[in-house]
């Protein structure tokens, strides 16, 4: 297709308020309303859908955006430009929604004042804050062509080709993890959702047992949950709770479990856990191991978990939304050892897979226990469909409409390849050892744990000018206000977290291109930062001692 410049659009005369033109006034009808208006609107709102006679409309307003956002990013040079929330609110608010603008060009440079120009760009080096990945042109395409199409993965009459890939994706995943041959699985929207669809596949699995004693035939669900219990580590991410909660078995039925020295979940504290639980007469429903803890990265010793749920007919999940990456390392894919014996599993390809949000996937090693989520409504998938084998992915999903964000990671592994992918997150995990190592030597700096992916846990708590090192309860208060100056002063994103009830700082490296230089401008920021807070809090309580005297 030939790439066109923008077209010119029929207008419509807006100034007269929304819905209006200038139309024969015989055009009214007895209710008031201008037949020839709203014909007139339709038509030109027409010349914006997508269809074979607006092709060339199309390409050429994409084209705008695709230069707009790439001109932006080849001018910025730090990764946020510290604008306040009360400015942003400000701004966005003064946007007349009920005025549309007279182009696309237009819109596009009021988007410079209301995102662009103040959006958090996670491919600078100096963002190194939460999950959030630098993405793979590969799966940019792919975002283009997938909204375009515009497919839902519901049934097969809206997603035929679609079904197949999203299917074959999950077939390879479910190798890699080495599930078996019996594995299946679907994208969801993110770990949280993945989570959610695996515990409630545990919860109907358990409830189906429980139906099965004597006195529990007739028994309506929720008089079934009351004893149900999940088993978690205490860094485990918090959707376990909100699961739970949203499963009807409430907050307090996760169990925390202890964690060693490395931030593993302990076996023998899970042990431990298990036997009291059925001494008091409740169920262990599902036990949850971390491939990948958000804070420390830690990845639990998943075959030892793995057994302690099988001996106690638990369902065992592995939540490898951070860490699932790592069934592509070339270097580091022994870190996911055990994981092929989990019941299911859920993986986030929108962070160490280098994927535009949203693309995160939940695997089952037995595709039948998906059964737990189906349900058929017979103007959608009705269960003939099911019986002639007609491949709807809504049986195994608890979302209905649902996009097709598996081409994303389709097109990366058909044009870069699975261990071009795995190269980009051991690049960020060696780098997140050598920023370890000059943190750990560091006086001023103190390491939570020694970094076992890509994140970083440590504080700023230097040694004083009379030798003793700053307080606990001042490195409390001065850490998270390092973390607020640097953010307000745009050259750098970090995250902060707590330790024991102490606060900290976090690094998360998930860029291949950021040095071990560029993070360590980001150390001697926070050092200035903190240098800086405390010399104005000397200062100040100097001046407080000088008036009080």
């Amino acid at each position: 297709m030939t790439l066109l410049p923008d077209v010119d659009e029929p207008r419509v005369d807006y100034d007269d308020g929304p819905g209006t033109c200038a139309a024969n006034p015989a055009s009214r009808d007895a209710s008031g309303l201008d037949f020839g208006s709203g014909v007139e609107l339709a038509l030109a709102a027409s010349n914006q859908l997508f269809n074979t006679r607006n092709a060339p409309r199309y390409v050429a307003q994409v084209l705008q955006g695709v230069n707009a956002v790439a001109t932006k990013l080849e001018r910025t040079s730090q990764p946020f430009t510290g604008v306040s929330p009360a400015e942003m609110k400000r701004r966005v608010a003064a946007v007349d929604l009920e005025r549309p603008l007279p182009d696309t060009a237009a819109a596009l440079e009021e988007l410079q004042h209301t995102y662009l120009r103040d959006a958090v760009y996670f491919h600078d080096a100096k963002y190194a804050a939460h999950l959030n990945c630098p993405v793979v042109i590969p799966a940019l395409v792919g975002e283009a062509v997938l909204s375009a199409v515009n497919s839902s993965m519901d049934t097969w009459d809206q997603s035929a080709g679609a079904t197949m890939i999203e299917r074959r994706l999950i077939d390879w995943t479910g190798a890699r993890l080495g599930l078996g041959n019996q594995a299946d699985g679907v994208f969801t929207s993110g770990g949280s959702q993945s989570n959610l669809q695996a515990l409630l596949v545990a919860r109907n699995h358990a409830v189906a047992r429980l139906r099965q004693e004597p006195g529990n035939e007739g028994l309506r669900l929720p008089l079934l949950l009351e004893k149900l219990r999940i088993f978690t580590s205490a860094d485990s991410h918090f959707s376990i709770q909100k699961s739970a909660s949203m499963l009807g078995l409430g907050f307090d039925a996760v169990v925390s479990v202890a964690c060693a020295a490395d931030h593993r979940m302990d076996p023998a504290a899970l042990a431990g856990g298990l036997a009291t639980a059925v001494s008091e007469g409740l169920v262990p429903m599902a036990v949850v191991g971390t491939a990948g803890t958000t804070d420390f990265g830690a990845v639990d010793p998943l075959a030892d978990l793995a057994a302690l749920a099988g001996a106690y007919g638990a369902w065992f999940h592995v939540d490898a939304a951070y860490g699932g990456g790592l069934m592509v390392s070339n270097r580091h894919r022994h870190l996911l050892d055990g994981i092929r014996l989990a019941d299911s599993v859920t993986v986030d390809f929108h962070k160490t897979f280098f994927q535009p949000v949203s693309s995160s996937a939940l695997l089952v090693r037995e595709g039948a226990m998906l059964r737990h989520v189906t349900y058929y409504a017979d103007y959608l998938n009705p269960e003939t469909a099911a019986l002639a084998e007609i491949p709807n992915q809504v049986d195994k999903s608890i979302q209905t409409t649902r996009r097709f964000d598996a081409l994303k990671l389709w097109l990366t592994l058909r044009i870069m390849g699975a261990g071009a992918v795995g190269a980009l997150l051991d690049e960020a995990i060696d780098l997140a050892a050598r920023v370890g190592t000059v943190l750990a030597a560091d006086n001023d700096f103190e390491l939570a744990a020694e970094p076992q992916l890509s994140t970083l846990v440590f504080r700023y708590r230097p040694v004083l000018a009379d030798g003793a090192r700053l307080s606990e309860d001042a490195a409390d208060e001065l850490n998270p206000a390092i973390r607020a100056a640097v953010f307000a002063s745009g050259q750098a994103v970090v995250a902060g977290t707590k330790v024991s009830g102490r606060h900290y700082l976090k690094f998360t490296l998930l860029n291949a291109e950021a040095t071990l230089e560029d993070i360590l401008e980001i150390v001697s920021l926070l050092r200035t930062s903190g240098e800086t807070l405390l010399a104005g809090a000397a200062a100040g309580h100097t001046a407080r001692t000088e008036a009080h005297a």
